[in-house]
Formats: structure tokens, C-alpha cells, sequence
């Protein structure tokens, strides 16, 4: 090799090597920082990542929220489970709890997450004229309800619990074979020391089982039944098969001509309603028992036994003027008596 050539070698073995220390003196950070000005850059760099998960994280729950509400909507609109859901609530009160009804029209559903919020107003006929009761709110976690949440606007509140407790404090209605736990002339003198000017409710305990047809020719003209008591077979005892507690079931007596009640006379008479609500709640019995707040129901047991036996009556909800409701004490086919609400005179 000539030497002219080793020279070029050389030269290019020189420049490659200039321009590798070029390169690496370019990317090498040639100032040192202070220890603050590290912090700082750790600092925002920490601010930026714990920036983006939040907005990442609201990305995704922005996306997982429409999703989930979607799932709801489907859970309770497919097979019609809401709608469902209602009419069980609806029904349950107008069996479960004596002079009670509601405007199915003004039942209100709320859909939330997974969730779904049932209201409504629930109203008692004292006299002639229709007074609210309750406001009643129904959570369901899904299928799944709460005890009912309630504002009151009863003078007489309803007693408070679950079970046992609200059926002995709460019993108005008492079969012909069963005791009654207190003084019927007390409660006779409660009537009689009202004034005049007044109506009210009057809970009713025949001294027989009564055909349902029978029973405004022993009342009072001046007086209007609202609700009758059912003889379902376990009456008597008040107890179901395990030993329960168990509160009356019935249904309005009066036919309701709005459209919406299912007591509204068209195609059944109300005998024939309350045994088909009876099928539905049989079918809905732990959510019956929730919405009515009734430890046992036992809906099987007293629909097959109503449909073996026919609708009898022990005991009715009646209201009407306070001077014409005095005259029961006179009916023997009356066997107590209890005293409900009781407003000024509104008599038709």
C-alpha cells in the first residue's frame, strides 16, 4: 500500500471519529441542573401523568356510563319487568290495606343505575271526599326491593316495624271465631264522644262470615262500605302454617270507574279482580310482602282457599256521617268496632 493511500486511511479513521464525539457531546446534557430544578421536572412530570389518568379515567366513565344505563333500561323494559314491578306495588295496597287506593295514572318511575324508583300517592275516603294518606317511594335494586319509604298525612299514623309488632298494634279487623284484645264499649264510647258535625271511618268485625252482597241491608242508608275483609282460612288463628302473624287481605267494595283502576267494574266484578291480583302476587310474593310491609302474606294457601270456598266476608271499612255510624252499635250482625280517621263534615 502506497503511502499516499495509508494518508487517506488515516484521514477518514480521523473524521469518522470527530464526528462520533460530535454526536455524542449533541445528545449529552452539557449543563448539570440543581437539585430544585430536578424536583421541579419530577414534579410536573408527575402533575402530567396523574393529569392524564384522571382524564383517561373520566374517557373511560364517559364511555361505561351511557353503556350501563343502557343495560338498565333493557334489564326493565325487555319482558316489560317494570311495568310488572308496578303493577305488583299497585295491587299489593289495594289489597293489603283497608280504604286505601291510588291513582295508577300518577304512578311515577325513575330509572337510575341498576336501580329503579317507584312513587306514588296513596288516598283515604273519609266521608264524601277522598283525603292524600301517604307519599310512598319504592326502591328496587333491580329486582330486588326496600321497605317503602313514606311521608304520613294521616292523623292516626300507622304503626311502626315489621312483622308481628305492626300486626298486633295495627289489627283493626277480628274474625267471628277469633278474640278480640280490647274493650268493645270503649271503643264504642270513643264513637259516641265525636261531635255531630263530623264523618269518619269505621273498621267493622262481623259476628258471622257474611256473603258480600248481603251486607248493605243491615248498614245504615247514610253510610258507604269502602273495603271488605276476606275470609282466607287462617283468620281465625290470625297465623299462618309456621306460626306467623297475618293481617287481612281484601278489596274495595265500591267499583271505581276511572279507567285505570283494575276495580273499574268493566269486564269483572270485584270478587273476580282481587282473585286475579291474588295470582299475580302469588307470583310476587317476597315483593308483596316488602311493598306492604306484612312478614307473611301466605298468598298460595288463601287464593286456593277463597277459590274452593267463595268469597265470604268477616269484617268491612265503612264511612259515613259520625251520628249514623252510632247506629251500629244497634246491628247484630256487627261485633266490634274500631274508629279511624275522622274529619269535618263533607257528607254528600
Amino acid at each position: 500500500m502506497s503511502d499516499e493511500h495509508k494518508q487517506d486511511q488515516n484521514n477518514d479513521e480521523n473524521l469518522y471519529k470527530a464526528y462520533m464525539m460530535k454526536t455524542k457531546n449533541d445528545i449529552h446534557i452539557s449543563p448539570s441542573l440543581s437539585e430544585e430544578e430536578q424536583k421541579e421536572i419530577i414534579r410536573v412530570g408527575s402533575n402530567t401523568a396523574r393529569n392524564a389518568t384522571v382524564m383517561i379515567s373520566l374517557a373511560i366513565l364517559l364511555l361505561i356510563l351511557p353503556l350501563m344505563t343502557l343495560i338498565t333500561y333493557m334489564y326493565y323494559g325487555i319482558g316489560g319487568k317494570a311495568n310488572t314491578m308496578i303493577d305488583v306495588v299497585g295491587k299489593t295496597i289495594y289489597v293489603t290495606q283497608p280504604n286505601v287506593s291510588l291513582e295508577e295514572m300518577e304512578i311515577e318511575s325513575e330509572i337510575g343505575l341498576f336501580s329503579m324508583n317507584v312513587n306514588f300517592d296513596t288516598f283515604k275516603r273519609i266521608g264524601s271526599e277522598d283525603y292524600l294518606a301517604e307519599k310512598v317511594d319504592v326502591y328496587f335494586g333491580l329486582n330486588e326491593p326496600k321497605f317503602p319509604e313514606k311521608i304520613s298525612f294521616l292523623e292516626q299514623l300507622p304503626p311502626m316495624g315489621y312483622g308481628i309488632d305492626v300486626m298486633k298494634d295495627g289489627q283493626k279487623f277480628f274474625h267471628p271465631d277469633a278474640g278480640i284484645p280490647f274493650n268493645v264499649s270503649d271503643e264504642w264510647g270513643v264513637l259516641k264522644g265525636l261531635p255531630d258535625g263530623t264523618v269518619a271511618e269505621a273498621y267493622l268485625s262481623f259476628s258471622q262470615l257474611i256473603n258480600p252482597d248481603d251486607i248493605d241491608a243491615f248498614l245504615p242508608k247514610e253510610t258507604e262500605i269502602r273495603w271488605l275483609a276476606v275470609d282466607t282460612g287462617l283468620e281465625a288463628k290470625q297465623l299462618d302454617k309456621e306460626g306467623v302473624p297475618i293481617t287481612p287481605i281484601g278489596y274495595p267494595s265500591q267499583v271505581d270507574t276511572t279507567t285505570w283502576s283494575p276495580f273499574n267494574g268493566r269486564e269483572q266484578t270485584n270478587e273476580e279482580v282481587f282473585l286475579e291480583i291474588l295470582k299475580l302476587l302469588e307470583k310476587n310474593e317476597e315483593t308483596a310482602e316488602i311493598v306492604s310491609e306484612i312478614k307473611s302474606l301466605e298468598i298460595k294457601e288463601r287464593r286456593k282457599y277463597v277459590q274452593d270456598n267463595g268469597v265470604q266476608v268477616y269484617g268491612a271499612v265503612v264511612t259515613g256521617p259520625v251520628p249514623e255510624l252510632r247506629k251500629l252499635e244497634q246491628v247484630k250482625e256487627v261485633r266490634a268496632l274500631k274508629i279511624g280517621e275522622v274529619k269535618l263534615w263533607n257528607w254528600k
